[in-house]
C-alpha cells in the first residue's frame, strides 16, 4: 500500500513539474513571436523613412534642375489625331452625314468593326478624300439597303451584311451621325453608283 501511495504522490510531483516547466516554454514562445513582430515592423517603418527621404530629395534636385530651360522632347513630336471628324448636323437636321466605301467588316462579339474610306460625290463620279478610318458599331445598328437586299428596299441590321461588306470596297453608304459624333444608321447609297 506504502508502495502505491509513495508511487501516486511521486506520479503528482512528476505531473506538477511537467506543467511548471511547460508553462513557461509557452510564455517564451509568444514573447519571442512578440519580439520578432516588432523587429519587423520596426524595420518596415525605418525603410519607409528612408524611401520618404529619397523621394523628397530626388523631388527637390528635379525642381531645381527645373530652372536650366526646356528638356528636349525624347522623340520627335507626331500628330496623332485622325484627319476624320464625325460631321455634325446642320442647324435644323437630325443627323449629319458622311459618305463613304464601307468594307472590311468584322464581327466581334455584339460589334461589328468597318472601315470606312470617305468619298466625295462630284458629278458623274466619286472622289476620295483620303480619309481612311474605322468604326466600331453595335451588330443591331440600322441599315437601309437596296442592293445589298436583292434589290427591294429593306431595312436591315449591320450584323447581317457581315459575310456582304468583308471584302474589298465596293458598296458606299451615307452614314448619319448625331449631335454627339455617334452613328445612328447606316444607308446604301446605291443611288451614287447606278
Amino acid at each position: 500500500m506504502t508502495d502505491q501511495t509513495e508511487l501516486g504522490h511521486h506520479l503528482a510531483e512528476l505531473a506538477d513539474s511537467g506543467r511548471r516547466t511547460a508553462v513557461p516554454l509557452a510564455a517564451e514562445r509568444i514573447r519571442a513571436h512578440g519580439e520578432r513582430r516588432m523587429r519587423r515592423r520596426r524595420t518596415a517603418l525605418a525603410s519607409g523613412g528612408a524611401l520618404l527621404a529619397v523621394t523628397l530629395a530626388v523631388g527637390g534636385l528635379s525642381l531645381a534642375r527645373g530652372d536650366q530651360g526646356p528638356e528636349p522632347p525624347a522623340v520627335d513630336p507626331t500628330p496623332t489625331a485622325s484627319p476624320f471628324v464625325p460631321p455634325t448636323p446642320a442647324p435644323g437636321e437630325e443627323y449629319g452625314s458622311e459618305l463613304g466605301y464601307v468594307h472590311g467588316a468584322v464581327a466581334s462579339g455584339d460589334t461589328v468593326r468597318i472601315t470606312v474610306e470617305q468619298v466625295r460625290s462630284v458629278p458623274g463620279a466619286l472622289t476620295p478624300t483620303g480619309v481612311v478610318h474605322t468604326l466600331a458599331l453595335p451588330r443591331h445598328t440600322p441599315v437601309e439597303a437596296r442592293e445589298l437586299a436583292g434589290g427591294d428596299p429593306a431595312d436591315v441590321e449591320l450584323g447581317e451584311l457581315v459575310d456582304e461588306l468583308a471584302g474589298e470596297p465596293r458598296w458606299v453608304f451615307a452614314i448619319d451621325y448625331d449631335s454627339e459624333g455617334q452613328v445612328r444608321s447606316l444607308r446604301e447609297a446605291y443611288w451614287l453608283t447606278e
